[in-house]
């Protein structure tokens, strides 16, 4: 009977698997190919260069390197502060009240804050930039943040955050921060929802408080969705190009000093014409989002607690 079932099951299978190769797996795998060639993307002609495209990628300090760099700055940042924020909050929301009888409760109107902070989770990328870049434009552009720092008598930059060398990349990392967090929060709420009351009430009675209750009881339950939550926080960070190039000037800019991989591997491609560059610099962020996937599944694997 079994023997049966494989043939109605693949032949389900067959068209979703085929649709997958010819538009996720063949174009990974012409990536590949074109990065050990010469191709410009204008010519159907290329020869084989090897590796010599990778080594190129690391010794231009003009675009690649600063992208480098601030994407792993990006990378450290947005899972540790996202993660960070998120388990706060909802730790709050779920057992941040007053104790009642001995009972743990939430705050007054968690739902109605979970949807407040999961609001950003419906707006695009594009809009979130379009309607950050007005938030962080100069005073006389009408920028909110800085019109709101000269009310309260504090210093504005002149030319607005995303125009300051110093400011840019805080910014967009605060945006990153801002449009994710929300969803973090409802993801980790869910998680503490199936942590049952009675560990958290035992715990208040032999005296923990809530910091020591969050540290021992909370976060070592909620382990495996933290790790899950830095892996996609991780392909967050490494994707933040359409941010990047909607909301800061010379996309990327100003100097490139918020200039990410996928910018740079998207001016490689178009303005400047080097395909096979563009594609050398894919392939390393391809194998930098699967070790990170690989290193945290692997290095953070911790016994399960049984409830």
């Amino acid at each position: 009977m079994k023997h049966r079932t494989y043939p109605f099951i693949l032949s389900f299978l067959a068209l979703p698997l085929g649709l997958y190769a010819w538009l996720v797996v063949l174009p990974f795998a012409q990536a590949f190919q074109i990065s050990l060639t010469d191709w410009s993307g204008s010519t159907n002609s290329f020869d084989y260069i090897g590796l010599a495209n990778f080594a190129e990628l690391f010794d231009d300090d003009r675009l690649v390197m600063p992208a480098i760099r601030h994407t792993a700055v990006i990378l450290v940042v947005l899972p540790a502060v996202t993660i960070a924020l998120g388990l706060f909050f909802a730790f709050m929301l779920n057992v941040g009240g007053k104790v009642t009888r001995g009972r743990v409760e939430g705050v007054p109107g968690a739902r109605f804050h979970k949807i407040v902070f999961f609001f950003p989770q419906v707006l695009s990328v594009a809009i979130i930039a379009i309607i950050w870049r007005q938030v962080y434009a100069p005073p006389n552009f009408g920028g909110l943040l800085s019109r709101a720092l000269e009310t309260v008598g504090l210093p504005a930059p002149a030319n607005g955050f995303l125009a300051t060398k110093e400011f840019v990349l805080i910014a967009v990392i605060s945006v990153l921060v801002w449009s994710s967090v929300g969803f973090y929060l409802v993801y980790f709420s869910s998680a503490m929802a199936a942590i049952p009351r009675d560990i958290y009430e035992a715990a208040i009675l032999d005296g923990a408080g809530r910091v020591q209750t969050f540290f021992r009881v909370t976060l070592p339950l909620l382990f495996e969705s933290v790790q899950t939550a830095w892996i996609y926080l991780s392909i967050v960070a490494l994707d933040a190009f359409v941010l990047v190039y909607v909301m800061t000037p010379e996309k990327g800019g100003p100097d490139g000093h918020s200039e990410v991989v996928g910018g740079a591997i998207w001016k490689l491609a178009f303005p400047q014409g080097e395909q096979a560059l563009a594609s050398a610099l894919g392939v390393v962020l391809f194998f930098v989002s699967l070790s990170i996937a690989v290193i945290a599944l692997r290095f953070g694997r911790k016994d399960s607690i049984e409830l």
